[in-house]
C-alpha cells in the first residue's frame, strides 16, 4: 500500500514541530572565500530556533561537534535544546537532502519518513553523503521509511497540509532528475507519497537559482487557502516576467476543495550580486518555526515591506528577520538550510 493509502500525509510547515533538523555548513566550495562570513547569521538562526524548539544538527566528526558547540554557546543558544549527530554530509542544504517527515491521519501519533533519492539538483555537485542522511535519521529516530526510488527535493515542493502542493515544471520535469517519468508519473508519486489530492504547477524559478526553480524561492502556503508569491516590480529585471507568469497561474488555480486561493504578493529584494554573479535572493525563503517565522533580509528597503506582509500573514507568530546577504552566496537561505520534524501531537 502507498503512504497515502495507509493514512500518511506531509503536514503544513506551520503545524507544531518537535524539532528542526540542520546540517552545519562546512563545504568551502559552497561559499568560496566567504564561508566564515555566514557563521554569525547562521548561528543566530540556530539560537533563535533553540528558543522555541529542539534543533538537531548534523556534523562531520568529533572535532566539528566540539567547535560548533563552542560557537553556539558563545552565540547564546539554548544548549539544552541542541542535539548533535555525527552524520557526515556533502553540504548544508538539509531541506533537500533531509528526510520528508509524514504524519498519519488514521493513527494519530504515528510518523514515518519518505527517503527520496537525492542527486544534488541534477548531478551538479557531489551527493554521496547527503543521499544517506534520511536513512541515518530514520535509524536514529526509529521511524518507518518509505523508498519511492526517484529523485525529489524538499525545496521543490510546498504544502498546505490539506491535500495541496505547490511545485514547478522547471524543476520536477527537468530531465536531470527523473528522465524516465512523465508529468503524470510524477504527479502520481507526489500524491501517493505525500498524501496529496491536488498539484499546482508553476513555471520558472528566479535568476541565479542553481536548483532549476525551487518553489521555496517563489511561492509559499501561509495557511490552507492563502499563498504568498514573490513579484518583481522592475519590468527590466530578469525576474519580472517569470514571476508575473507564476502570479497569473496562482490567480486562476483552484485548491483541492475547489476554491480559489487568496494570493498575497511579496516583493523581491533589490538584486544581490557577488563577484558579478546574480544571487537568488528572495523573501519567500522563510522558515516557519514554533511561534516564529524567520525570514532572510538583504540590507534593502524592501526588507521592511516584506516583514509587514509576513506579519499580516502570520498574526499569531513573531516575524524575525536575519541578514542573509552573505548566506545567499551559497545560493540558498534559511528554508533551504532547514527541515522540520512535526510533533506526534500535530494535526
Amino acid at each position: 500500500m502507498t503512504p497515502k493509502e495507509l493514512g500518511y500525509y506531509f503536514p503544513a510547515e506551520w503545524e507544531q514541530h518537535e524539532a528542526t533538523w540542520l546540517s552545519y555548513p562546512h563545504n568551502q566550495d559552497s561559499w568560496p572565500s566567504k564561508i566564515e562570513t555566514i557563521v554569525p547569521s547562521y548561528n543566530l538562526f540556530i539560537k533563535t530556533l533553540t528558543e522555541v524548539e529542539t534543533v538537531h544538527i548534523n556534523v562531520q566528526d568529533d572535532t566539528m561537534e566540539f567547535l560548533v558547540k563552542a560557537a553556539l554557546h558563545a552565540a547564546g543558544a539554548f544548549m539544552v535544546n541542541l542535539e548533535f549527530h555525527q552524520f557526515p554530509t556533502n553540504d548544508a542544504w538539509c531541506r533537500d537532502h533531509g528526510p520528508a517527515f509524514l504524519l498519519n491521519r488514521k493513527e494519530p501519533g504515528r510518523r514515518a519518513i519518505v527517503n527520496w533519492n537525492y542527486n544534488a539538483w541534477g548531478g551538479k555537485y557531489p551527493a554521496d553523503l547527503d543521499d544517506k542522511i534520511p536513512t541515518l535519521i530514520a535509524e536514529c529516530m526509529g521511524m518507518k521509511t518509505f523508498h519511492p526510488g526517484i529523485v525529489m527535493e524538499g525545496g521543490s515542493v510546498d504544502f498546505n497540509g490539506v491535500g495541496d502542493v505547490l511545485t514547478t515544471t522547471s524543476c520536477l520535469l527537468n530531465p536531470n532528475r527523473n528522465p524516465q517519468l512523465t508529468q503524470a508519473d510524477i504527479e502520481r508519486y507526489l500524491c501517493d507519497y505525500y498524501g496529496l489530492d491536488n498539484i499546482i504547477w508553476l513555471g520558472d524559478g528566479i535568476d541565479g537559482d542553481d536548483t532549476d526553480g525551487h518553489v521555496d524561492d517563489l511561492s509559499r502556503f501561509v495557511s490552507p487557502d492563502t499563498i504568498v508569491t514573490a513579484v518583481e516590480s522592475n519590468k527590466d529585471d530578469s525576474n519580472y516576467e517569470p514571476l508575473q507568469q507564476n502570479l497569473a497561474t496562482l490567480n486562476r488555480c483552484r485548491l483541492a476543495n475547489g476554491k480559489q486561493p487568496t494570493v498575497v504578493e511579496l516583493p523581491m529584494p533589490s538584486p544581490v550580486y557577488y563577484e558579478g554573479q546574480r544571487l537568488p535572493a528572495s523573501y519567500a525563503n522563510f522558515y516557519i518555526a514554533n511561534g516564529l517565522v524567520i525570514f532572510p533580509t538583504y540590507k534593502c528597503d524592501n526588507d521592511t515591506r516584506a516583514a509587514y506582509i509576513l506579519e499580516e500573514c502570520f498574526r499569531d507568530r513573531e516575524i524575525v528577520g536575519i541578514d542573509s546577504t552573505d548566506i545567499i552566496w551559497g545560493l540558498g537561505s534559511f528554508h533551504c538550510l532547514s527541515q522540520q520534524m512535526p510533533s506526534q501531537l500535530a494535526m
